[in-house]
This record gives C-alpha cells, sequence and structure tokens, in this order.
C-alpha cells in the first residue's frame, strides 16, 4: 500500500507540473511567438531590477570609465530604438562591468544587459559590440529566461516525482542513483532548449543590427573573436553561458543572406 501511495503522490506532482506549465502560456508582445511562461513582463523588469545589483557585483560591480559606460549605453539605445524592442514592455539598461579577465556578455530578464571588459578589450570596432549587445536584446526579447524559469519549474517537478515514486526503504542508495539520474535528465532538457535560445538570438541579432545601422556581419567577426580566444586553457565564459548550438558562423550566414539576399548594403558601421 504504501508503495502505491507513492506512486499515486508522484503522478499527482507530475501532472500538477505538467498543467501547470502547458496552461501558462501567452503571446510574445514582440515576436508573436506563444510561449510557455510563468511571469508577466512586469515581472520579468522587477525580478531583473532586483538582481542587477548581485550580479554586477560577481564581476568587480561597474567600470569606472564613465565615458566607455556611456558609449556601451549609446550603442545599445541605439539598438533598442531602431528595432522592435522599443516597442516591448522592457526597460533596457545597458551595463559595462569592470572585470578586465572574463570574457562574456548577458542579460537579466526585462531588459539588464551586461558586457564586461574583458570581452570588450578583444572587439574592435562600435559594429561587434552592436552585434554583442542586439545577442543580448534578442534573448530580452524572446523572453529566454522567463521561459527557462518556466521549463526549470517543470523539471523540478517531473524529477521530485521521480524521486518519490522510486524511493525504496529497502534499497536508500538506489534511490538516490535513480534522483540523480531524474536530475541529469532535467539538465539536458534545459540545455538543449538553451541552445535554440542562442540560435534566435543570433537571429534577431543581425535584424536589430541591421536596423540601427550597423553591418550584421559584425557578429561573425565577434564569433571568430570568442573561437580564437577559446584556443587555449579556460576558454571565454561567454561560450559557456551561451551554449553553442554548432555552427553558428554558419546559422549567421544564412541568416544574413535570408535577410539580405541582395548583399549586405555598402555603409553600413563596420
Amino acid at each position: 500500500m504504501r508503495g502505491g501511495f507513492r506512486i499515486i503522490i508522484a503522478l499527482v506532482i507530475a501532472g500538477f507540473s505538467f498543467l501547470t506549465y502547458w496552461c501558462r502560456q501567452e503571446a510574445n508582445p514582440v515576436t508573436g511567438e506563444m510561449q510557455h511562461v510563468n511571469m508577466t513582463a512586469q515581472e520579468e523588469v522587477a525580478l531583473g531590477l532586483q538582481a542587477a545589483p548581485q550580479m554586477a557585483q560577481q564581476y568587480g560591480g561597474i567600470h569606472p570609465d564613465q565615458q566607455a559606460g556611456a558609449a556601451i549605453t549609446q550603442i545599445g539605445q541605439q539598438l533598442v530604438q531602431s528595432s522592435g524592442a522599443a516597442n516591448s514592455p522592457y526597460r533596457f539598461d545597458f551595463h559595462l562591468l569592470a572585470d578586465e579577465q572574463t570574457i562574456n556578455a548577458f542579460a537579466l530578464p526585462g531588459g539588464q544587459v551586461f558586457i564586461t571588459a574583458g570581452l570588450l578589450k578583444h572587439l574592435k570596432s562600435k559594429g561587434q559590440v552592436a552585434g554583442v549587445l542586439a545577442h543580448e536584446i534578442g534573448h530580452v526579447i524572446g523572453r529566454h529566461s522567463a521561459q527557462q524559469l518556466a521549463k526549470s519549474q517543470l523539471t523540478q517537478g517531473l524529477a521530485g516525482a521521480a524521486t518519490i515514486a522510486a524511493y525504496d526503504p529497502n534499497r536508500p542508495g538506489g534511490s538516490i542513483a535513480n534522483a540523480a539520474i531524474a536530475a541529469a535528465i532535467a539538465k539536458v532538457v534545459s540545455l538543449r532548449f538553451g541552445r535554440n535560445d542562442e540560435l534566435e538570438a543570433d537571429r534577431l541579432a543581425v535584424k536589430y543590427t541591421g536596423a540601427a545601422g550597423y553591418d550584421p556581419r559584425a557578429m561573425i567577426q565577434v564569433m571568430q573573436i570568442l573561437e580564437q580566444q577559446g584556443g587555449g586553457g579556460r576558454g571565454p565564459e561567454f561560450l559557456s553561458t551561451h551554449p553553442n548550438p554548432g555552427n553558428r558562423i554558419g546559422v549567421l550566414e544564412e541568416e544574413i543572406q535570408k535577410d539580405y539576399p541582395n548583399g549586405v548594403p555598402a555603409g553600413l558601421n563596420q
């Protein structure tokens, strides 16, 4: 009976997790895509603003060079104002972090975008900076953080259900192993979705850079720079926090060809 009761509880937890995930969906206000999310756009903004100081502190805080920070803000806001991001409910702020060693850029839910000085010093043009920032704007517009939070709740619920169902009081070690397997499955699912997010952010970056007057091919140059920096020792943190879905340069080239079938116009900022 006790074993059967555990199975019932596990099924209830799993069913509730699935129901909560699948029933909570809404259309993305910019892309129009139907997405499974568990928070409103206003909640995303509030979460990002709340987390921003702590995240910045992990990278040494905001860079003291106010002129460099202002240049990042200018490029970022130019991208926002010339794209669909301007019509989104998000509040975009751009920050240059003081960390000179870490090569990374990231965005929090709601529009808080960060780039480290460690990455900036390897970029050779405004177009490359625009490509990085446009990619992060794409993550915000794509609501990727909100999607990941919803998926994380789903996988945690399923992992918990699997642990309860598999628990054997006579074989506690086996139950721990089953729980570890369930957790590993949850991690794999999250990684797969993360790769899809990267592709969408890359595609949006092509659109946003071009709309702002920057050459979208600069993002290809960024990928080449990151690959060069990852050639030996510890690679750029950007490549660990932004899972590589394969040949990203090839995907960028295909997207550029799609958006500019007659070739990229002359005169765009490199």
